[in-house]
């Protein structure tokens, strides 16, 4: 059972960048944490082969950037998906820190930097 829980408030760290935290990964998906201080973001960007799922964990405000100026008001309680080839991002637009899982899958998961 120590392999299928995780307890997420003991692996959350915050630092001057925004911090991935890899959660656990199998053959078929793939789980990270993202610890974002107020205006930290993570990068726009796609993944050509996988589906990517943003469960919100924590924070008050953040802005995705779902692609072609697009943007979304986010936060906790939320989830958005980006299918294979969307492109995301996000910033944490509030005033405190935000939190969020992402969930990927096929694995291996290909990442294309905007």
């Amino acid at each position: 059972m120590e392999a299928r829980l995780f307890d997420l408030k003991k692996l959350a760290r915050f630092d001057a960048a925004p911090q991935k935290i890899p959660v656990y990964t199998s053959d078929k998906t793939l789980g990270a944490m993202w610890c974002l201080e107020p205006g930290q973001e993570v990068f726009l960007h796609r993944h050509p082969n996988a589906d990517d799922i943003w469960i919100c964990l924590e924070g008050d405000e953040g802005t995705y950037f779902a692609g072609g100026g697009e943007e979304v008001r986010i936060r906790e309680g939320m989830a958005v998906l980006a299918r294979a080839g969307e492109t995301h991002g996000m910033k944490n637009t509030g005033t405190k820190r935000f939190v969020f899982i992402g969930i990927a899958a096929p694995v291996p998961v290909e990442t294309e930097k905007l």
